[in-house]
C-alpha cells in the first residue's frame, strides 16, 4: 500500500505488512473463487492480441484466456470514505514483469494469458516450450520476451507449471534473491491441464492507496499527496 511511510509493497520488513484486502486473502488456506472478478475498468490490448493468436491456432487455452480477460480486475478504482478535506482512493495496478516457467505448451499459453490479462509483461523462462512463441508479431513481442537465464533477470511475480519438487526448488531460489519478496504461483501440470486449478489474477496486481489533502485548495494540492 503506497501510503505506508515504512515502505509497503514488499519493500519493508518481511512483506507488504498492512496491505489491503487482496493481501489479507493471501493469509487464507483457500481464498474465495473469482475474487473481484470483472471489477476492472481496463482491458489490456496485448491480452486481446494473444487471445486472437490462440483462437486462430485452435488452442484449447483460448477459452481460458478469454475468461481471464473478462475476470481481470485490472484498472479497478474505488473511492474510500474519509474525513472532510481528504480524498482516498484504492487502486489495482499491474505488478510489472511476470516470469513464466512452463512444462507444456498449454501451460505456457495460459501463463502468458494470465500475465497479459492483468496488464503485465510476460518473461518466458528459457526452459519453457518456446515453440509457442514462433513468429510472434511485433505488437506482441513488445509485451513478451524470453530469458535464457533467469539468474540476472528482474521480475515481480512468477507463474510455475510443475510438481512439488520443482516448486520447492524454485521457492528456495526465489528466497535467495535480493530485493522485495517475489510472489510465486505454482500449479502441477495435471491440475492445470484438467482445470482443477487456475492462476489467481489478483496476485498479479498490486494494491495502492492514494490519499490527497483536498484542503489545500488554492495552493498546490499535489504537494500534499501521498501515494
Amino acid at each position: 500500500v503506497g501510503v505506508q511511510p515504512f515502505g509497503g509493497q514488499g519493500l519493508s520488513g518481511t512483506g507488504p505488512k498492512a496491505g489491503g484486502p487482496l493481501y489479507l486473502y493471501r493469509l487464507l488456506k483457500a481464498a474465495p473463487d473469482a475474487l473481484l472478478a470483472g471489477a476492472g475498468r481496463q482491458v489490456a490490448s496485448a491480452a486481446r492480441l494473444w487471445l486472437a493468436r490462440l483462437t486462430a491456432s485452435g488452442s484449447r487455452a483460448a477459452p481460458i484466456c478469454d475468461a481471464m480477460i473478462g475476470a481481470s480486475p485490472l484498472g479497478m478504482v474505488e473511492e474510500l470514505p474519509g474525513p472532510v478535506g481528504e480524498r482516498n482512493r484504492y487502486l489495482l495496478r499491474p505488478r510489472g514483469d511476470v516470469l513464466c516457467i512452463a512444462a507444456t505448451p498449454f501451460g505456457l499459453e495460459v501463463q502468458i494469458g494470465a500475465a497479459l490479462a492483468t496488464g503485465n509483461r510476460a518473461i518466458v523462462d528459457g526452459s519453457s516450450p518456446l515453440a509457442v512463441l514462433h513468429a510472434l508479431p511485433a505488437e506482441l513481442a513488445e509485451h513478451i520476451s524470453i530469458a535464457r537465464s533467469r539468474a540476472h533477470v528482474r521480475f515481480d511475480a512468477v507463474l510455475l507449471e510443475g510438481d512439488g519438487d520443482v516448486q520447492r526448488q524454485l521457492a528456495g531460489e526465489l528466497a535467495a534473491r535480493p530485493g522485495p519478496i517475489v510472489v510465486m504461483q505454482a500449479i502441477a501440470g495435471d491440475a492445470l491441464a484438467q482445470g482443477r486449478e487456475r492462476y489467481r489474477l489478483e496476485w498479479l496486481l498490486k494494491e495502492r492507496s492514494i490519499s490527497i489533502n483536498t484542503a489545500a485548495a488554492g495552493g498546490n494540492a499535489s504537494l500534499m499527496s501521498i501515494g
